[in-house]
């Protein structure tokens, strides 16, 4: 089985320092919970940020995470939550499930089997139901810190949709987000060469930039994005 890769004490600075971009992690809540069904699955659910905003909205929530360590962290943050199951999952792997929904975020990203992945996601899933992806966008702005996180490569709409067709998967919905951030995330951590972590400048996006990008993107779909957002279903 294909463990994520990277320095995992680096991914877990990473994970701490953006946990403090509420707006952000607001907005790609939003995104996900109309395609999740009653049941969903999280892969990769890190330090269980995403996991506790999504099982607001569903009477039953399933947080995984591949790390030993980290999963032991995960499970002692939501054991007050009774509607979030915690376990271990390590991608790809052979298991079938019956959720309503697969959702994984910043994970795909780190797995060189990236298509056995996915296949491993549509099968945890019910026919009809969905696998809902976001990872980040275009290779020219892999970097240092990406490198230092783990991060095998890079997508854009045209290469994650292409591996999720593969995966036995039909795209219904594909889209950059957060486009302000991307020209962001490449002076920060190409150009300055700094990491994603807490600090006045993720503080300052998340709170007066991000809300405006937000608003903007839910008028217009822009051309490029420090993500790209996909939906899709896996066949009846």
């Amino acid at each position: 089985m294909a463990e994520i890769t990277g320095d995992q004490r680096v991914q877990s600075e990473v994970l701490e320092g953006l946990a403090t971009a509420v707006n952000h992690r607001r907005w790609f809540v939003e995104l996900a919970v109309p395609h999740l069904g009653d049941n969903p699955i999280e892969i990769g659910s890190g330090l269980g940020d995403y996991a506790l905003a999504w099982a607001d909205h569903f009477p039953r929530f399933t947080a995984t995470e591949a790390d030993p360590d980290r999963l032991v962290a995960l499970k002692e943050r939501l054991a007050a939550q009774p509607n979030i199951e915690v376990r271990q999952m390590l991608l790809p792997h052979s298991e079938r499930g019956d959720y309503s929904a697969v959702v994984s975020y910043n994970v795909l990203e780190h797995i060189e089997d990236h298509v056995g992945a996915l296949a491993s996601m549509r099968d945890l899933v019910r026919p009809g139901g969905t696998v809902v992806i976001i990872v980040p966008a275009f290779q020219f702005a892999m970097g240092p810190a990406d490198i230092a996180t783990g991060h095998v490569r890079r997508y854009t709409k045209k290469t994650l949709a292409a591996a999720m067709t593969e995966a036995g998967l039909t795209v219904e919905k594909i889209h950059y987000a957060n486009a302000l951030g991307l020209i962001g995330y490449f002076m920060a951590t190409k150009v300055f060469r700094l990491m994603p972590k807490e600090g006045p400048m993720v503080k300052v996006y998340d709170t007066l930039v991000l809300p405006a990008t937000k608003a903007a993107e839910q008028l217009v779909r822009p051309p490029f994005g420090q993500s790209v957002f996909a939906v899709a279903r896996v066949p009846a």
